[in-house]
């Protein structure tokens, strides 16, 4: 049912295998890197191929850190209105080109390469029950003979024997800790004696999961690390950063035992890209950002006034002040005529201001002042007198 799954990843696997076994030579324990190596270069390739929705989904996650606020804004507004919230959503969504599936969408894309991964290193070796057969699809039980004569999906019978027998420190590359003693048959020669135990599995399975485990941590806590103020005091952005940071390195180190040790390759070697890829994808996004805000700040810059350069006035009937550097040049660039009629024409503006100046000025000195509160207006022609000289003087005129 999943072959369109199963076909492409023992096909990639199988190029980057025939490319390692002509590269390194066929020693003991050779072909075991060959074909770990052939695990790990299936991983760089799948996530390679997966490397533009994850910027995307980077994209889409700081997007969504910087409309959370908007977000948190309408659930409150329209609690009441489950249909209303929605549509504010959407709408919010729609404006900001936000796409809220390109961020589920690497993770979701890697999940059918990770079963993928895991049935056709399971079907290297098919004695144990429930193991889908390549040829048939029928799940069945099958003997170390079957399985080592048998091709698996893109591998042929022989290649399917040389990963049985190759060794990755002394163990094979698809055992794990609780697999059944008998299934360890199809590892070796019909007839030889196992030439492994289950302590020497769990000696590479355990440090395998511990490493693992450390760098899902490691590249979670770089994750979270990243996210805004916020972004940290939602309550739904807590609880899944609980999960990333602990609950899913632990689930690593209870499920290891579970893990073939090629599974437990390829969870390594997708934490060391994960790691790797993170740090230069927020290195660009950085980059862009800070050459987004310098072209702003320039705009901003070229927007402002320049030097010497007053503002024009927005008061109607004001004259709006001109750079003096842009009337020169605007001078300069008129014919001499012209020229010489503006200055003609300041000139003579000019004088007639001079000239109107002392006028204005005897003007406002002829011109009558208010008497203060209780004084008597002046006599026509004269200056104002005070009232204990006007009393003087009619006294006297009455003695004559």
């Amino acid at each position: 049912m999943l072959n369109f799954i199963y076909y492409p990843v023992s096909w990639i696997m199988w190029v980057w295998h025939w490319l390692f076994d002509k590269v390194l030579p066929d020693s003991p324990g050779g072909s075991g890197v060959a074909w770990a190596l052939s695990v790990v270069f299936l991983v760089f390739t799948l996530r390679a191929i997966l490397y533009k929705p994850f910027v995307k989904q980077i994209r889409t996650t700081k997007q969504m850190q910087e409309i959370n606020p908007q977000m948190q804004a309408i659930r409150k507004k329209y609690a009441n209105d489950r249909v209303k919230m929605t549509e504010e959503m959407q709408k919010l969504q729609k404006e900001h080109g936000f796409n809220p599936l390109l961020g589920c969408l690497p993770m979701f894309m890697q999940i059918p390469v990770f079963i993928g991964l895991f049935h056709v290193l399971r079907s290297f070796n098919r004695m144990g029950t429930g193991t889908a057969m390549p040829i048939g699809g029928t799940a069945e039980t099958m003997t170390a003979e079957q399985t080592r004569s048998i091709g698996n999906y893109a591998f042929s019978p022989e290649q399917v024997q040389n990963f049985l027998d190759a060794r990755l420190f002394g163990v094979p590359l698809s055992s794990f800790i609780t697999e059944p003693v008998e299934q360890f048959k199809a590892f070796v020669e019909p007839g030889q004696a196992i030439d492994f135990t289950r302590w020497q599995i769990g000696f590479v399975v355990v440090p395998l999961m511990i490493i693992a485990s450390i760098a899902t941590h490691m590249n979670s806590r770089a994750s979270v690390g990243r996210q805004t103020a916020a972004a940290m005091d939602n309550p739904q952005t807590r609880i899944m950063n609980k999960l990333a940071l602990y609950v899913f390195p632990l689930g690593i180190l209870v499920t290891g035992p579970f893990f073939p040790v090629a599974i437990l390759l390829y969870w390594v070697s997708n934490n060391l890209w994960t790691y790797g890829q993170q740090h230069l994808v927020f290195g660009r996004i950085a980059k862009e950002e800070e050459a987004a805000k310098a072209e702003k700040e320039e705009r901003l810059r070229a927007n402002a006034p320049k030097p010497g350069a007053k503002p024009g006035s927005t008061k109607r009937g004001a004259t709006a002040v001109v750079d003096a550097d842009t009337e020169v040049a605007d001078d300069e660039s008129d014919d001499a005529p012209k020229t010489s009629l503006k200055k003609g024409a300041a000139a003579k503006g000019d004088a007639d201001a001079k000239a109107a100046t002392p006028a204005a000025t005897e003007q406002s000195a002829a011109a009558p002042k208010k008497p203060a509160p209780g004084q008597r207006p002046n006599r026509p022609g004269g200056a104002r007198q005070s009232g204990n000289k006007r009393n003087k003087k009619n006294r006297q005129g009455r003695k004559r």
